[in-house]
């Protein structure tokens, strides 16, 4: 089998990134194959899953020798996101996997994964913030939320192999504000990890998983990610993450909403670029008035 040299250099990157950042492979991986590989829709998603699944693996070692597990939110996360999967690919099951249908179905849903994970990288802290954390929720309450949480993740990494990364770990953040962010990351790297590989060898049932473009983008992204980790302390990761997440935003809106007018989408990335500006613009105002 030949290895096609832009499947590795795919690989790399989005590995690189992903160790440099920790923004979601899928986030990045699957607009990638559907843009510039033209990898039909069902294929990309499905093919990522396990690409995500394989990858994040190892962080789930890491993270436990840390401690930087919660498992009964794990658990939690898990009872409602699994189900959900499996009812998706069901569904997807059902459908024509190379109709026009579905194919306009994932790119939407794509879309919209994109764009929140995009907002949620951007304006993670503020949205923490902006939480009180002397919460009136209950644990009954939170417990629920997360729950429903894991059922909304299973829908959309099911569908579009996005979520379960930084739209997981915000979501997360404001339900759990006492918790410390890197137990946060830790549980949902654990969390990712099983719903990943469930929706992935649920693709795999539908026969929408190429294993040789997952062996050849794997040749790239296990170096990648060991460099990009390597480069944290070199690299300006803040900046690198907000150009990523402002690159997200333009590419999700143009899955998602495809009829827009090219001048209403770069019009919509400069008002998220103003208001990013403007925030942290007061942010260091009130950091130089202390």
């Amino acid at each position: 089998m030949s290895i096609e040299p832009g499947y590795v250099i795919a690989g790399f990157v989005v590995g690189w990134l992903v160790g440099l950042t920790g923004v979601g492979g899928g986030s990045l991986m699957t607009p990638i194959l559907l843009l510039f590989f033209n990898v039909k829709a069902a294929v990309a998603v499905g093919t990522d899953l396990l690409y995500d699944s394989i990858t994040k693996t190892a962080g789930i070692f890491a993270h436990g020798k840390l401690g930087n597990i919660d498992w009964r939110i794990v658990g939690t996360l898990a009872a409602g996101s699994v189900p959900v999967s499996f009812v998706t690919t069901l569904y997807l099951g059902e459908m024509d996997l190379a109709s026009g249908e579905l194919v306009d179905q994932i790119k939407f849903w794509l879309g919209i994964a994109l764009l929140i994970t995009s907002l949620s990288v951007l304006f993670r802290h503020e949205l923490v913030k902006s939480m009180h954390h002397d919460s009136s929720l209950s644990p009954r309450a939170v417990a629920v939320l997360t729950l429903i949480l894991g059922m909304l993740l299973g829908f959309l990494v099911t569908l579009t192999s996005v979520g379960a990364g930084a739209l997981g770990v915000t979501a997360l953040l404001l339900l759990y504000p006492k918790i410390h962010t890197n137990r946060i990351v830790g549980t949902d790297v654990a969390h990712a990890v099983p719903l990943t590989l469930v929706a992935g060898l649920g693709h795999a049932s539908l026969g929408t998983v190429d294993y040789g473009l997952l062996g050849t983008l794997l040749i790239g992204s296990i170096p990648g990610i060991w460099i990009g980790s390597h480069m944290t302390g070199v690299v300006g990761e803040h900046w690198v993450r907000n150009v990523l997440a402002l690159i997200l935003v333009y590419v999700g809106q143009k899955l998602a909403f495809p009829e827009l007018n090219q001048i209403l989408g770069v019009g919509l990335l400069l008002v998220v670029v103003i208001a990013k500006l403007v925030i942290d613009a007061r942010k260091l105002k009130l950091v130089g008035a202390e």
